[in-house]
């Protein structure tokens, strides 16, 4: 896979306009300065790789925005050696850049083809990443509690499963809500199982389909 000097002139453009929309952590930046995104999409696409603009990447799905990308790994509030599930591998950027971030990922896509795809992809990185085919909402209970749960594609409601593999102060951060539009949402595990929720505005995602993993 070849990252030229253009490549990461136009990563330097990319994380340029992320900073300019609003993302501030350092980290994040970095690592999306790191990560070449344009491994992620068909060759083909190079000119469209670093525009902060989503793009299809078959089965229906989509690489995301990059300033999506950006501020949901900002709002996950991700340190070191943390335990991160993410609910819709995709691609597999979004788990990459949580990888460079020092997080242990564990990421479930229920996209058969994509899921094989990906996984065979992922293995060419350093980062500790393991990749499950299944149907999301479930979650991987067997790998629980996680520090962190992340959600890549619009939840109708709070998925309760997912709520009880956090830990006790983890975070999930989904978007929620039915239709085109939803909210990013963060929740809090306080003590005691309470839930502290906080909202930071509207985004647009692919839906997430309930009790299915599709072949």
């Amino acid at each position: 896979m070849i990252d030229t000097y253009r490549h990461k002139g136009m990563r330097k453009g990319l994380v340029k306009t992320l900073e300019n929309k609003g993302i501030k952590d350092r980290k994040v930046l970095e690592a999306i300065n790191k990560i070449p995104r344009h491994w992620f999409m068909d060759s083909s696409f190079l000119e469209f790789a670093y525009q902060d603009k989503p793009f299809p990447i078959g089965s229906g799905q989509t690489i995301s925005q990059p300033y999506t990308v950006a501020r949901q790994t900002e709002l996950l509030l991700v340190e070191k050696n943390m335990k991160v599930l993410e609910i819709g591998t995709g691609s597999g950027y979004q788990a990459c850049v949580l990888g460079e971030l020092g997080a242990k990922v564990y990421t479930v896509e229920r996209q058969k083809k994509l899921y094989l795809k990906t996984k065979q992809f992922l293995q060419q990185f350093p980062y500790r990443i393991k990749a499950f085919y299944d149907d999301g909402n479930k979650g991987l209970p067997a790998f629980a509690p996680f520090d962190r749960i992340i959600i890549t594609a619009a939840a109708p409601e709070i998925p309760q499963n997912l709520v009880e593999q956090l830990k006790s102060g983890g975070i999930l951060l989904l978007p929620l809500g039915v239709g085109d539009v939803q909210q990013m949402v963060r929740i809090t595990k306080t003590g005691e199982g309470n839930l502290k929720t906080e909202n930071f505005g509207n985004y647009r995602f692919v839906p997430m389909l309930k009790n299915k993993a599709n072949d």
